[in-house]
């Protein structure tokens, strides 16, 4: 009776002791997963600051982007140039949303990130040309996402009309 009883103990013990373990282990990944949101979000400020910094330490690549976003004449050269750079700037964009979609982003900050897309697509006839002569090459639900701010006008106005954005 007496071993019966002591090994219910231990059984009970040993259960208490898995079930300690279990609830440490679920604490430790909740802290993993808040250390890899942390770690994803200074790694995609540190992207946008790191090309900021390109296009502002370089005068000419900056000037560039202004008279290409404000629809000037640019050489072919120019438009290369400007075609790399944006390249680079939508496929950060890209990133920020599938570290989004995957849960490392969080809402707030991913929807400043959409109104800030929103406000540069609406700014610039270039950035929407380019963004509908590449969008192929984009993940499906990025070209969803960025699509979906595109509401003036659409890849297929800019097509249908030879290149020119059209918003009637």
């Amino acid at each position: 009776m007496d071993s019966d009883r002591l090994n219910r103990w231990l059984t009970l013990g040993a259960n208490i002791g898995v079930l300690v373990g279990i609830i440490l282990l679920i604490v430790e990944l909740d802290q993993n997963r808040q250390a890899v949101q942390a770690q994803t979000r200074s790694n995609l400020s540190q992207g946008i600051v790191d090309y900021m910094s390109v296009v502002a330490g370089d005068g000419e690549l900056a000037s560039l982007r202004r008279r290409i976003d404000l629809g000037e004449e640019a050489t072919e050269d120019e438009q290369y140039q400007y075609s790399l750079i944006t390249r680079a700037l939508v496929r950060y964009w890209e990133n920020v949303h599938y570290q989004y979609r995957k849960g490392l982003y969080d809402e707030s900050e991913f929807a400043a990130h959409r109104e800030a897309w929103r406000d540069y697509f609406a700014f610039s006839q270039a950035i929407v040309e380019f963004w509908c002569g590449t969008r192929h090459s984009m993940s499906r639900e990025f070209a969803e996402e960025i699509d979906g701010l595109l509401t003036t006008y659409n890849c297929s106005t800019i097509e249908a009309s030879g290149g020119q954005r059209r918003t009637d």
